[in-house]
């Protein structure tokens, strides 16, 4: 029998990833509930697959038919709405990266879902996408020692994104809604609010192989939308760096890591883009590329099939992972910020 759904939130990353794949999965998952924050997209969404639709997270919280619940709002939203869906009873939550902007947010939420033993689960699809899982067992298997991870961003110009830059930062937009950059304190928080928001897709994946934070060397903002950033986790100096200008180039979204046997490269679809799974190539000591084939089946769909083995009971929820996580991603962001605001200073 189909577990219900309720989905809080009614933006881009609904219409365009969740509710297709839920569609797809429709032996697993029904659609029930679809709220927004008064948009008045939510009854749009709704009516396409039968559900309720509702303005704020009240009525669907209150909703019986709704086991779990898709948490698709603003990042800081996030914490607030796991923990609420579990004093609502719910059995499930599915929340959109990040789980929180703040360690004690995340503290708080994963204790509610771990006392009430509520199935919790972080939409980092990246981590979920077979392609990563098989890159994984690659560096496993060779036993390569990593050297270096570079996370490469270059996206054309997204609303999303632009907005992203503006959603509870500690500043105020110059001209044309843009923040001043010039203003240290304010690129710090343009740089927080992009690594928790943006780079959040691929930092579960990097802990993975580069687990702790041990200095970050350098970071920066560019205008109109990026960031460079480059620490060291261990004997491993990570970069990330994102790019996005008005006419800008075409998407890649790429991981490479350098180990002291080869490299591997995994290429990504961009967000909002179903084209099932990464690519991966594998570059040997004799300088031979191998690229693996790719599956139908994305990161976005493997991440809901996993949510049902954690509500089956098949696999146990990692809520010390998930914790680690959120930790991770947030340190890093307050680490970067506190360095770019210090490389400001005369």
């Amino acid at each position: 029998m189909p577990w219900n759904v309720g989905i809080l939130g009614a933006g881009p990353g609904v219409a365009a990833l969740h509710l297709p794949v839920l569609g797809r999965l429709g032996d697993l998952f029904t659609v029930k509930h679809i709220a927004d924050a008064g948009s008045g997209r939510a009854r749009d969404l709704a009516i396409g697959f039968g559900a309720n639709w509702s303005t704020g997270e009240g009525d669907l919280l209150a909703d019986q038919d709704v086991d779990v619940v898709a948490i698709c709002t603003p990042p800081a939203e996030h914490s607030r709405q796991v923990i609420a869906s579990v004093e609502a009873g719910k059995r499930a939550i599915f929340c959109e990266k990040p789980l929180a902007t703040s360690r004690g947010e995340a503290d708080e939420a994963v204790a509610a879902c771990r006392a009430a033993g509520a199935v919790l689960m972080v939409g980092t699809n990246h981590l979920f996408d077979s392609a990563w899982g098989r890159a994984r067992h690659h560096l496993v298997a060779l036993q390569g020692q990593v050297q270096a991870i570079s996370v490469t961003l270059a996206l054309p110009p997204n609303d999303r994104y632009h907005q992203l830059v503006a959603e509870g930062g500690p500043f105020v937009a110059a001209r044309r809604g843009r923040p001043d950059l010039d203003d240290p304190a304010v690129a710090a928080g343009v740089l927080r609010q992009l690594l928790t928001g943006l780079a959040i897709h691929d930092l579960p994946a990097v802990r993975d192989i580069a687990p702790g934070i041990d200095e970050v060397v350098y970071a920066r903002v560019a205008s109109t939308v990026g960031y460079l950033v480059g620490y060291r986790a261990g004997g491993v100096l990570v970069q990330l760096a994102l790019t996005m200008l008005p006419g800008g180039p075409d998407a890649l979204w790429r991981m490479g890591i350098a180990t002291t046997h080869d490299r591997v490269e995994v290429d990504f679809p961009p967000a909002f883009v179903q084209a099932g799974s990464a690519t991966v190539r594998v570059r040997n000591v004799d300088g031979q590329w191998v690229t693996y084939p790719r599956d139908v089946e994305d990161g976005y769909e493997a991440e809901w099939r996993l949510l049902v083995s954690l509500l089956q009971g098949a696999v146990p929820v990692e809520y010390d992972e998930l914790l680690a996580d959120a930790h991770y991603a947030i340190d890093l962001a307050d680490a970067a910020a506190t360095k770019l605001r210090e490389g400001a200073r005369p």
